[in-house]
């Protein structure tokens, strides 16, 4: 199932008085349409997108891509319209004829996530749309005709934002006829229910965080009043030696006389690292998603479990900051797998090698490690929002 996303990034932004298309302008030393679309490839979701320009900021879009690309989700570059809505009618005339879902998203939201992501499209595979949206927090009055003001029903009332997402060949059919009739709309959902009449509202935890950079103070808040949403897990693990079994540290198999003994390969660095993991993001620990009593992780490559965790933090909008595990062994010396080791890691976690740090160290032949009875490791990990 072929599934495109349309970026809008064709206005001008002149409410943020930045002297350039706000998209193009950086905010914690990243640009704003980079940041939304490194959101967009990050969530792993889409066959591609199509990035809708002004014609003027082809150039600098170029740019863009050598300096902080080179962004290989985006496919194909259109010109925008007079309005948002011609805008995206001619990025929705660009995708493929085997697309079935589309994600519409404002370039200006750079902060979204994948929980995000998957609900609008979820939604849309399962009731032909699906759009972003977060309970109202304010009193919200009324003025009729007459001056008169009325209060309404907070409880009922949803602030919808972007992606929204929908049936491919829905949207642009309702697309092509707004044209036609000149239907004057302020966001897609408007739009399909206009000639659809129903749309899914979608929710999720961290939806308040994705908001739309508009004025010039928005900017101004992101460089010099936002706080770091960090998080910091440790984990550790035990696995006891015995005959007959690979030793595994950090998915590199070592030349051992034994290996460690457990129901997947008893990775006792990796185990650490996920514990550490999961820890940070209030998940529970990996007895909790890979039970020794299930089989399919008979055996399992923890790199691979790795890999599952790590789809959890991404999901989040979490990436791993930095990592750092220590393995206590009184043998094998771990010196010469060091490298391998830190590589293997630093890609298992999807950061640079100068970001995680692998040692080892003995016990001076004090317990069960000492003894050689067993391995332990240890994991910190830092997580940023």
């Amino acid at each position: 199932m072929s599934c495109w996303a349309v970026i809008v990034a064709a206005g001008r932004g002149s409410r943020a008085g930045l002297g350039v298309n706000k998209v193009f302008h950086p905010v914690n030393g990243r640009s704003v349409l980079g940041r939304c679309l490194d959101a967009i490839e990050r969530s792993g979701r889409f066959n591609g997108a199509v990035v809708v320009l002004s014609p003027e900021d082809e150039g600098r879009f170029g740019e863009l891509r050598v300096a902080e690309g080179p962004f290989a989700i985006v496919k194909k570059t259109v010109a925008g319209g007079t309005t948002r809505r011609d805008s995206v009618c001619n990025g929705l005339l660009a995708l493929p004829e085997d697309t079935r879902i589309v994600a519409i998203h404002d370039a200006a939201r750079p902060f979204v996530t994948t929980a995000m992501i998957d609900a609008t499209l979820d939604s849309a595979r399962a009731c032909g749309s699906g759009v972003i949206s977060t309970p109202v927090v304010d009193t919200i009055k009324q003025i009729g005709p007459d001056g008169r003001v009325s209060s309404l029903d907070r409880a009922v009332l949803r602030a919808v934002q972007t992606p929204q997402s929908f049936d491919y060949q829905r949207i642009l059919m309702a697309h092509l006829q707004a044209r036609a009739d000149r239907l004057d709309v302020t966001d897609d959902a408007m739009l399909f229910e206009h000639y659809y009449g129903d749309v899914r509202l979608v929710t999720t935890d961290d939806a308040t965080d994705n908001i739309k950079l508009t004025m010039k103070k928005d900017f101004e808040a992101q460089e010099t009043n936002r706080v770091p949403d960090i998080r910091v897990g440790q984990g550790y693990d035990a696995h006891r030696l015995v005959e007959g079994r690979r030793l595994v540290l950090c998915g590199i198999e070592i030349p051992h006389d034994r290996g460690l003994d457990g129901h997947s390969d008893a990775d006792v660095a990796v185990h650490a690292l996920m514990d550490a993991l999961l820890g940070a993001l209030a998940l529970g620990d990996i007895g909790r998603h890979f039970p020794d009593s299930d089989p399919r992780y008979k055996d399992a490559d923890s790199m691979k479990l790795l890999e599952t965790v790590m789809a959890m933090v991404k999901t989040r909008g979490y990436r791993v900051g930095n990592a750092d595990i220590t393995i206590v062994a009184q043998r094998p010396k771990l010196a010469a797998c060091m490298a391998r080791m830190r590589a293997n890691i630093a890609a298992g976690l999807e950061i640079d090698e100068d970001r995680v740090n692998v040692k080892a160290t003995t016990t001076e032949h004090m317990g069960f490690e000492g003894q050689e009875q067993g391995i332990s490791a240890q994991a910190t990990v830092l997580l940023i929002k």
